[in-house]
């Protein structure tokens, strides 16, 4: 997913740089704001998984709190990582919207230049 997010940036960018008309630059708009919706579907399904690994975790914690033995701590330390590499990847994935956010707009600020 990070690397689509790449992909998509540099090539967005890439067009940007290179003065596009504003047929070209229209249809960049309405390309990139898919992606954008399309990304959006996306960080709200990252982010219900995460919530409800988060909400395993830390269930799994009380209770081994509770009953000390060895499968529930190794339990809670996989459900630690995957919490862990969840909140990492959902962080990723937000900060990639937001500088989306800011290319949408330097898209539409070009194309309300040319006109």
């Amino acid at each position: 997913m990070i690397d689509y997010i790449k992909r998509h940036e540099h090539y967005v960018k890439e067009l940007l740089e290179s003065q596009p008309g504003q047929e070209k630059l229209s249809e960049l708009l309405t390309y990139h704001d898919k992606q954008i919706a399309w990304m959006q579907h996306e960080r709200m399904a990252h982010l219900i998984t995460m919530m409800f690994v988060c909400l395993f975790f830390l269930l799994t914690f009380g209770f081994t709190m509770i009953h000390f033995t060895v499968p529930c701590i190794l339990l809670t330390t996989l459900l630690l990582v995957l919490t862990a590499a969840y909140v990492l990847h959902y962080y990723r994935l937000e900060n990639s919207i937001q500088r989306w956010y800011s290319l949408s707009n330097r898209i539409r600020m070009n194309l309300f230049q040319i006109k």
